[in-house]
């Protein structure tokens, strides 16, 4: 291999449009900026603006404040999704469930802090599942089968 001879994949680089190049090109005149107006300039900042008249984000009261910083990121688990997994083998009827054996399975590629079981979808084998939470409907549907939902605290942060 040769520096001359390296080449990007098949369909790795997009061709730029050539723009303003006269009326048969399809992009001339204005370059497929429309005509005139605010919109044609450059530096356009339209996203909220009402008009002149005070902007609906301004009108409103400002309430609370919520950090994200501290903010739980629980990833989501439908009963649907399970049922999948138990037919596709990625999941036995026998072990327990938990984040763990979610991620070996590839439902899940990270725990973050916790996992959320809903109710969305059906489950038809009985499973013993090990979650941060979980809806009642979630509950009562494996409870229903002869499963067992263990909720379990969601992990303590590492002290900074």
């Amino acid at each position: 291999m040769k520096l001359n001879e390296i080449r990007d994949n098949a369909g790795a680089h997009y061709r730029f449009k050539r723009i303003g190049r006269g009326i048969g090109s399809g992009k001339g005149k204005t370059s497929g900026r429309g005509g005139k107006g605010q919109t044609a300039r450059s530096g356009v900042a339209l996203a909220g603006f009402e008009g002149g008249q005070t902007p609906l984000h301004r009108r409103l009261p400002k309430r609370g404040f919520n950090n994200k910083d501290f903010r739980k990121d629980f990833h989501i688990v439908n009963l649907g999704r399970l049922q999948q997994a138990l037919e596709a083998g990625m999941l036995k009827s026998d072990a327990t469930v938990d984040g763990a054996a979610l991620i070996a399975a590839g439902i899940l590629h990270r725990l973050g802090d916790g996992v959320r079981l809903l109710a969305k979808g059906e489950l038809k084998a009985p499973l013993t599942i090990e979650v941060t939470g979980a809806s009642k409907a979630a509950i009562e549907a494996v409870e229903k089968l002869g499963g067992k939902v263990i909720v379990t605290a969601p992990p303590k942060a590492a002290a900074a």
